[in-house]
This record gives structure tokens, C-alpha cells and sequence, in this order.
């Protein structure tokens, strides 16, 4: 008895996705009304009646763009690339998922790349980037000195910084409003009856770490509190193990304090360990609010 192999499909007789000309065809309108109606970016210059048929022609045909293609007819690779300084911080990746949320709506994918804040590792994700030929950068990585930007400017590749700025504001940049939250926290504190507040800060070189400590010292003289040098301390970045270093040096200081506000959501973690550590509850012996907000 013999094995009988069940017969193959044949390549030719399996259903080809339908092409552009075809949708337009069945849609009965030109290639480039098509082509518009489909990219959000085009859309507005059809008709909505049109548009609406055309997708609802592609919808029922099983049609679905190619990005590659459309990328080499307009010298594009159709790709962000973003850089963030540390993935383990739960901040960034809500910040890389709406950028991807929001990239996709118009055709476009995320390159993501973490650089644990080694300039040599950024410049060389960066130079990555380029040779793939992104059509753009979005960069949570930028110091307030950034070495990096005149090669930046000099590639012509659009960039936007997020939840950072640089002392040379040639770049766009969407950020917080750290002005306004700083105050929030300062102010509850206050509120609270706290008057011995002390401040956690991180990375003076980042923007957000100068500018929150700038905005503590602000709005605590606005409020009428003194600031007590010795309970102000510095983590060298924005994450928990510092954080902890950074509060046992404030609790050896032997100052009195009953409240802290730290520069960011894993700070505050590692202030929560130093002071346990220490026998201190949270809140119970000292109030903790941290910057950022974190889903935790």
C-alpha cells in the first residue's frame, strides 16, 4: 500500500489581494482618488461621499495598502525611530505606545531603541537610524547640553524631543508642565500641614530633573516655607536604586523632615525603601508624592 500525498494548491489558483486599479475599477473612480481616499493625510481633498465609498469598496475587497511600496514612490521608508533612556521606567512605554498609536493612524511604523543613557550607545542607535532612513526621530533622551544635536541638524531628519527640552531650543520638544505640577505637589504637602518638606531631585544635566528642581525652590518660597539645604538631595538618574542612595543620604543628614516630593515615580520608590529601611512608615511618618503619575 502506497502513501497518497493530498494534492497541493496550486500558486496560481490561490486568490490574489486585489490592487489598487482593481478597487478603483469596482469604486468606479480614477487610481488617484483612490490612492488619496485611502491616506489619512490625503483624504480631506476627496469628497467624503467619494471617500466614503472607496473604503468601503477596499473594506469589502480585502484591499490593504503596502507602506513599502508607497514609501519608495515618495522617498520614504515610511519609519520613526525613537530613543528612550531607560525601558525598565514605566513612564516611557505609555509614551511609545501613543506615539505608535498615532504613527499608524498615518501609515507609519516605530523603530525603538534604549540607550541606558550612554551617549556612545545613542549616537550609534542614531547612526542605525540613519542608515535605515527614518523619516523622522522622536527623542526621550536629550540633555539640556546635547552633543548630539548639531549632527542632528546637519541630517535634516525632523525631530521632536519628548518629556525633555535642551538649552539650545532649536528643536520642537512636548513635554509636561512641570511648573504646574511641582506646584501641585508642593501645595498639597501644604495643605497637608507639612512645613518640613524635603526634595529628592535627579540628573541636574536633564531638563526635567533642573527644571523640577528649579520649580520646587520657586514654589516653596511662593508659599512662604523655608528650604532647608540639607534636605535637598540629587540621584544620579531617574530610577529606584538611586533614588534609595539618594534618601539614605538625606535621613544620615539627621534633619527632621515629615515630607518628601521626589522628581519621579521610581525615586519615590527608592524613598520608600530607604525610609522603611529606617523604620519610617509612608505615609504614616512621612508623606512621599512623586512626579509623574505613574499607572502604579
Amino acid at each position: 500500500m502506497t502513501e497518497q500525498k493530498a494534492p497541493t494548491e496550486d500558486s496560481s489558483s490561490r486568490r490574489r489581494p486585489p490592487t489598487l486599479r482593481e478597487v478603483a475599477q469596482a469604486a468606479q473612480v480614477d487610481i488617484s482618488t483612490v490612492s488619496r481616499a485611502l491616506r489619512p493625510e490625503t483624504r480631506r481633498r476627496v469628497k467624503p461621499e467619494t471617500a466614503a465609498r472607496v473604503l468601503a469598496t477596499a473594506e469589502s475587497m480585502g484591499y490593504r495598502a503596502n507602506p513599502f511600496a508607497r514609501g519608495l514612490k515618495d522617498q520614504r521608508s515610511m519609519t520613526i525611530g525613537m530613543l528612550v533612556p531607560d525601558l525598565g521606567n514605566p513612564l516611557f512605554p505609555p509614551i511609545a505606545r501613543g506615539l505608535e498609536d498615532g504613527l499608524r493612524e498615518h501609515g507609519y511604523a516605530t523603530i525603538l531603541g534604549s540607550t541606558d543613557q550612554d551617549l556612545d550607545r545613542e549616537a550609534h542607535l542614531l547612526e542605525v537610524f540613519r542608515e535605515r532612513r527614518v523619516d523622522g526621530l522622536v527623542l526621550a533622551t536629550a540633555l539640556r547640553e546635547y552633543p548630539l544635536l548639531d549632527r542632528l541638524l546637519e541630517s535634516e531628519v525632523p525631530v521632536v524631543l519628548v518629556n525633555r527640552t535642551v538649552d539650545d531650543r532649536r528643536l520642537a520638544m512636548v513635554s509636561g508642565d512641570d511648573q504646574h505640577g511641582v506646584g501641585l505637589a508642593v501645595r498639597h504637602l501644604v495643605d497637608l500641614g507639612h512645613r518640613r518638606i524635603a526634595f529628592v531631585g535627579a540628573a541636574l544635566s536633564a531638563s526635567t530633573g533642573f527644571n523640577r528642581y528649579q520649580y520646587f525652590l520657586a514654589w516653596m518660597q511662593s508659599l512662604g516655607i523655608e528650604v532647608d539645604e540639607d534636605l535637598i538631595v540629587f540621584a544620579p538618574w531617574f530610577n529606584k536604586d538611586d533614588g534609595a542612595v539618594a534618601a539614605e543620604e538625606l535621613i544620615a543628614r539627621g534633619k527632621d523632615f515629615t515630607a518628601v516630593v521626589a522628581a519621579g515615580d521610581m525615586i519615590a520608590l527608592g524613598c520608600y525603601r530607604a525610609l522603611r529601611a529606617h523604620g519610617r512608615s509612608v505615609p504614616g511618618d512621612v508623606s512621599v508624592v512623586a512626579y509623574n503619575g505613574s499607572r502604579w
